[in-house]
């Protein structure tokens, strides 16, 4: 660790992994305050289907960026990295530990080491890929992107429409694929930040993931995203494209049955976990710690919250 620079922790990784147990139980070792790096923990309502921190947690611990916003605002990587820094640097000034924890890996990405800008947008390019995603579709989008870029391409959701449309502005501007671009850009080094993730057996990890989803089931799941129809919030929202909240969307107003609607939320969080592999196993910073049991993030948090508070 460079003690010139501000200290912060990241814990990192695929849903359903641990991250939420694990950061709160290294708070509870150190004096810190918990960024949740999660794209839709930030959002009212959806509460069930995030998997947010319990009301207990939240007094033990005070959390940012969760319950910030309605359903329908906009909130992009770049605010939360504008964002997050502001609230980093308060605490750092406070004598806290950042815990920067969440599966959105652009996030953390955009928080830790900024993010590429890119060519200005060109309007008529803009306007045609807009057209194109609307007639044909965010899965062939993103297959026309696979085509030029199939690193970019593997690291996102067909819903991830604007991404997906930024992707392919900058390689058809520059005819360099986006990645390219990230791979060589100079950042300035803003913070000493550790990583840090739950490394579970697959299977393990894939019958974690089943488990989650029965239990939010139980919890009401179903429940929360009638409320939301009843708000006037559906798949409409970039927010609520959102495993989950997408095949419950289907099961309520389409005539999708219960049963496959349950299969297909555990099969797309699979498949949504398996982009997010994806997404951190490259980064060498990430030290994984293996894991076959819940009773050992004690002694992991432990291990990470005794290095943290040597340099801290």
């Amino acid at each position: 660790m460079k003690p010139d620079l501000p200290h912060i922790l990241c814990i990192v990784g695929p849903t359903a992994s641990g991250k939420t147990a694990l950061s709160l139980e290294i708070a509870s070792h150190s004096t810190a305050e918990i960024l949740s790096a999660d794209s839709r923990q930030i959002y009212k309502h959806l509460t069930i289907g995030t998997a947010k921190p319990s009301q207990d947690e939240l007094q033990k611990v005070p959390h940012h960026f969760i319950d910030m916003l309605d359903p329908d605002c906009h909130f992009s990587a770049g605010d939360f990295a504008e964002q997050g820094r502001r609230v980093i640097a308060d605490l750092i000034a406070r004598k806290r530990l950042p815990i920067v924890a969440g599966g959105t890996g652009l996030y953390v990405e955009s928080l830790v080491d900024g993010l590429f800008e890119g060519p200005p947008i060109q309007p008529e390019l803009r306007r045609r890929l807009e057209e194109k995603a609307e007639h044909e579709g965010g899965a062939q989008l993103l297959e026309n992107l696979r085509a030029v870029d199939s690193a970019a391409a593997q690291r996102m959701l067909p819903t991830n429409i604007r991404r997906i449309i930024r992707a392919l502005e900058v390689y058809y501007i520059t005819g360099v694929p986006i990645t390219v671009h990230h791979q060589q850009q100079q950042r300035d080094q803003l913070y000493d930040a550790v990583f840090a993730g739950l490394a579970w057996d697959r299977k393990v990890l894939y019958d974690r993931i089943d488990r989650r989803v029965d239990r939010m089931l139980d919890a009401g799941f179903v429940d929360e995203v009638r409320r939301l129809l009843e708000m006037g919030y559906d798949e409409r929202f970039k927010s609520l494209q959102t495993v989950g909240y997408k095949e419950a969307f289907t099961y309520i107003r389409h005539g999708l049955t219960y049963d496959r609607m349950v299969e297909l939320m555990k099969q797309n969080t699979r498949r949504f976990a398996k982009r997010q592999l994806t997404w951190f196993r490259p980064d060498a910073r990430i030290r994984w710690y293996p894991i076959s049991d819940e009773t050992q993030i004690g002694e992991i948090a432990m291990t990470i919250a005794d290095s943290m508070k040597a340099t801290h």
